[in-house]
């Protein structure tokens, strides 16, 4: 291994993004945290992120040292191993906020839904991979849908909307790419919306009550709706250049609920304003760019899957969780890359740019 050609070749533009999107994530999780650092006399929230983005470095750093293909031949038992860490959620997980989604170890509690979508993503990948040769018809698609269904069926048996449709992006991103045609997404969307009063009975109350606040926010403005009214009202009171860091009323105040996790964007809207809102977007669009040029470019079909994957994944993040502070998208706890407060979340993340920066770092050896 020629660990300066790695070095060389290294992905620098999405290092960059990457670097000062965490930085700006403690810089938000700081001022969204600082009333319960004052009264507590404890900035611990900032303090753990910080710790677990140093672990999320060594382990960047680490996978340097392996080629992702390395990752084909355990494919299948990460497979199950996912599925079995998502039926010990069931089993032994704490619940919390109404769903049964964590695993407590000692002190420390993490959330298995977010490591399966880095399982699923490696899975999908080799198994789809092994099967590019006779993907023609539709009919040779249904393994596949076979293959994410019960991980997904588990996922919103804890309930966990957000996973499990970050799930289906991940899933209609990889499949995408392997011809999978318009006629059959325009099928399957029609399959969808016709079974869309099924979808609508197994839905959790409280799930329903947020689509039912997203058509009408102000059906429940002190219940359901309350979170997105006052994400909205944080957002706009940013104005162009916002209120200046720890100066934002609806946080500092307390009237924005979740505001250092799934709402940390309001937090930056309201303190920075359009001009900070538009310089993180174009970060994100940063990282976008680089996955896709990264799945271009991939030396084989399971590098090009597993970049597709995770981009496909950052997407969807990005998407629902801007889209959800706006109010132009049901609120459905999706975090957001980098900035918002969560170990799980964070570890997940790194070890998805991770594979990009592997996949990336060994393009030009192979291609010699």
């Amino acid at each position: 291994m020629d660990i300066k050609r790695i070095l060389r070749n290294l992905d620098w533009w999405l290092i960059g993004a990457v670097v000062i999107l965490m930085g700006t994530g403690l810089v938000l999780i700081d001022s969204a945290t600082h009333s319960y650092a004052v009264a507590t006399g404890k900035a611990w929230h900032v303090q753990r992120q910080s710790l677990f983005m140093a672990v999320g470095v060594v382990l960047v750093i680490v996978s340097l040292h392996f080629n992702y293909q390395d990752l084909k031949p355990y494919a299948k038992y990460l497979y199950i191993f996912n599925i079995l860490l998502l039926i010990a959620v069931m089993a032994v997980g704490k619940t919390q906020l109404g769903a049964q989604r964590w695993i407590q170890i000692g002190s420390l509690s993490f959330q298995p839904s977010e490591f399966s979508k880095v399982f699923l993503i490696i899975c999908l990948a080799d198994f789809i991979e092994r099967r590019t040769e006779w993907l023609e018809n539709f009919k040779d698609y249904i393994p596949v849908f076979l293959y994410i269904f019960v991980p997904f069926v588990l996922v919103m048996k804890q309930p966990d909307l957000g996973t499990s449709l970050t799930f289906m992006a991940i899933f209609i991103g990889m499949v995408f790419v392997c011809g999978f045609k318009w006629k059959w997404i325009a099928y399957c969307t029609t399959a969808f919306i016709a079974l869309m009063p099924v979808f609508w009975m197994i839905l959790k109350d409280y799930q329903k009550s947020r689509i039912r606040v997203f058509l009408n926010p102000e059906l429940d403005p002190y219940g359901s709706g309350y979170h997105v009214i006052q994400s909205k009202i944080a957002i706009g009171s940013g104005a162009l250049w916002g209120k200046g860091w720890l100066e934002g009323t609806q946080s500092q105040l307390n009237f924005l609920p979740e505001n250092h996790t799934d709402f940390i964007f309001a937090v930056l809207g309201e303190e920075f304003g359009f001009v900070g809102t538009s310089l993180v977007i174009l970060l994100y669009l940063v990282i976008i760019w680089r996955g896709i040029t990264i799945a271009l470019n991939a030396p084989d079909d399971f590098g090009t899957l597993l970049a597709v994957g995770v981009t496909s994944m950052f997407m969807f993040h990005i998407l629902v969780n801007i889209g959800m502070t706006a109010g132009i998208m049901p609120v459905t706890g999706v975090p957001l890359p980098f900035l918002s407060y969560g170990v799980s979340s964070l570890t997940t993340n790194m070890m998805l740019v991770a594979i990009l920066l592997n996949i990336s770092s060994r393009q030009q050896g192979l291609q010699f």
